[in-house]
């Protein structure tokens, strides 16, 4: 019962930054992990960042570790992507995701958002 909805994605140039939101409402969103996953053209969606129901426990893939950022805000019922150093395998549509932590870093959720698109231009 809960509904997720992104934004914050755009075009930035490679070595930029950008921070996706993600705003979620519904029931008890403080009592799920959120994550992010993202898709390229062509490719699998790939495991992005999760973070705890609490914000305690952060996850990230090894392609964006001491790059990206996962932080959430319950008080707001929302969740951010803090990007840095932005290359252009970085660029797809990112997508938030909650439900219990391991079913996050697994992508195995049943909640999702429609995504928003990162493009990352050389």
């Amino acid at each position: 019962q809960v509904q997720l909805v992104e934004s914050g994605g755009g075009l930035v140039q490679a070595g930029g930054s950008l921070r996706l939101s993600c705003a979620a409402s519904g029931r008890t969103f403080s009592s799920y992990a959120m994550g992010w996953f993202r898709q390229a053209p062509g490719k699998e969606r790939e495991f992005v960042a999760a973070i705890s129901s609490s914000g305690s426990s952060t996850y990230y893939a090894d392609s964006v570790k001491g790059r990206f950022t996962i932080s959430r805000d319950n008080a707001k019922n929302m969740v951010h992507l803090q990007m840095s150093s932005l290359k252009s395998e970085d660029t797809a549509v990112y997508y938030c995701t909650a439900g219990p932590y391991a079913h996050v870093r697994l992508g195995t959720t049943d909640y999702w958002g429609q995504g928003t698109q990162v493009t990352v231009s050389s």
